[in-house]
């Protein structure tokens, strides 16, 4: 799906962050991803916060989704999303998945992470919840 704005692709990093080695789950959302004609940027594993908005602003992303197994999610979130205001990226979307509580996916969304998604979510809610946040978010 070619982004209005731009006329491009709406892109999208998927990230591993840490020393989460279940990697099996960020393919096959990139691989949807890409299906639904998004352009996909996927780090690989043991990536850093750092390494991941570095990459996302190199990149330039409308959307960053990272994939967190490992139960890092109250350390993880938080700092990529303070190290993506520290440069700027208040117009990028962050989102993710993987196991995260209940309680503590609403706390990360009142801090400014986006939807979470636990396992078993469909791939076109996914899809289209990046498409829908990106068309009415996204400033070009």
């Amino acid at each position: 799906m070619n982004n209005k704005q731009t006329g491009r692709p709406i892109r999208v990093l998927v990230a591993k962050v840490g020393l989460d080695g279940h990697d099996r789950g960020a393919k096959v959302i990139a691989s949807a991803l890409r299906d639904a004609g998004m352009e996909v940027i996927y780090t690989g594993l043991r990536q850093t916060p750092e390494m991941v908005v570095q990459t996302a602003l190199q990149e330039d992303v409308d959307a960053i989704g990272i994939s967190i197994l490992s139960g890092a999610h109250n350390t993880v979130f938080p700092r990529v999303l303070s190290l993506m205001k520290e440069s700027g990226m208040d117009d990028v979307l962050l989102t993710g998945g993987g196991i995260i509580p209940d309680a503590d996916a609403e706390e990360l969304n009142t801090q400014g992470v986006a939807r979470l998604f636990p396992p078993g979510t469909e791939m076109a809610a996914i899809i289209e919840f990046i498409q829908e946040w990106v068309k009415t978010h996204r400033n070009f």
